[in-house]
């Protein structure tokens, strides 16, 4: 019996070495970052990783984060989930039909109610 191997392609992604030098981070922090979940990559036969050239957007996101409001990875990850469904909500809003007449913003002839904890 012959077993064709196929063999994939990965002309369009990073490899880790490239992928780490192009965001300036060491290559076992990006490794790190794929462990958690942060990062998507594929794996080779060989075990190495291969990352997307949009992963540096997602890079760029990540240190934002943790530069500017001092998070640990775990919360970045929740803090990135919650961006990425904010963005396909409003996303989800905009393509959706409206109503004759609506605006798409809510009134503001009636006073907003404000509700004190603590006070």
């Amino acid at each position: 019996m012959i077993y064709h191997l196929a063999r994939r392609s990965y002309g369009h992604l990073l490899d880790l070495d490239t992928f780490a030098a192009r965001v300036r981070l060491h290559p076992e922090l990006v490794r790190r970052l794929v462990a958690l979940g942060l990062l998507k990559a594929e794996r080779d036969g060989t075990d190495m990783l291969w990352l997307a050239p949009a992963e540096v957007a997602t890079v760029a996101r990540i240190q934002r984060l943790r530069a500017g409001f001092s998070l640990n990875y775990a919360a970045v990850g929740l803090v990135l989930d919650l961006l990425d469904r904010i963005e396909e909500l409003q996303t989800a809003l905009r393509q959706a039909p409206r109503h004759p007449g609506a605006t798409g913003h809510t009134s503001t002839s009636q006073p907003m109610a404000r509700t004190f904890i603590g006070g």
